[in-house]
């Protein structure tokens, strides 16, 4: 069953609400906040959380206007994304606000990200270090940290040992490997528990293992008291 609830937020974004699906939020121990990539849905992330065996979760998704979250690449000077950007990255925090509105604490929610879901993902994980507390676990797949390679990132913060997956193909031509690596080096900088998996000849795909990584943050999230 897939739901939807009105969150007040502003920008390209604001006013479209998220969708819900799985265990009802009153009822779920846990969460998935789960973030589209450019062309995808919200719906579609549904089929990751049932591969990744996340039958008891609470499924909350927000939900990019005309599909994308913003218009150039993620890797271009942040400026040329805005007012986009921050919209979207309101829209994941919304989703997350929903969650712990309904009784879940962060570290019983688990992010996950697809693309520019991924990118999103990764980018709000580091604007909340500290001040939203310890994530059950980040997972992002083939997608990287935000904003022109040649600025010098500012994070500050602590993430106090969240998983954090980095999975991508060496093949991605959207994402290039270097900044995988280099976005996993700020996580680790901030204390995540990083777990970066470069996949040889893949492109812009999710691969099973990928999946199998995701379930195995989501098997001992559910196994913690």
């Amino acid at each position: 069953m897939t739901d939807a609830v009105a969150v007040e937020q502003v920008g390209p974004h604001g006013g479209v609400p998220p969708r819900i699906a799985g265990t009802p939020l009153d009822q779920a121990s846990y969460a998935l906040v789960m973030v589209h990539g450019r062309g995808g849905s919200a719906e579609g992330m549904w089929p990751i959380a049932r591969a990744a065996k996340a039958t008891d979760a609470a499924l909350v998704a927000p939900v990019a206007v005309e599909n994308s979250w913003y218009p150039k690449r993620f890797l271009d000077p942040r400026e040329q994304n805005e007012p986009w950007l921050s919209s979207a990255l309101a829209s994941v925090g919304a989703a997350v606000d929903l969650v712990r509105a309904a009784g879940i604490p962060s570290e019983r929610i688990i992010l996950v990200g697809f693309s520019q879901g991924a990118c999103l993902t990764l980018e709000y994980t580091t604007m909340v270090a500290t001040s939203e507390g310890c994530f059950g676990g980040v997972a992002a797949l083939a997608g990287a940290l935000i904003g022109d390679p040649l600025v010098p990132r500012v994070d500050h913060g602590s993430l106090g040992g969240t998983p954090v997956l980095l999975a991508c193909g060496n093949a991605d031509v959207h994402i290039p490997e270097a900044i995988v690596r280099s976005s996993a080096d700020v996580f680790r900088h901030l204390g995540a528990t990083v777990d970066l998996r470069i996949y040889p000849g893949i492109g812009h795909d999710i691969v099973g293992d990928e999946i199998d990584a995701l379930a195995e943050m989501i098997r001992t999230l559910r196994g913690a008291p």
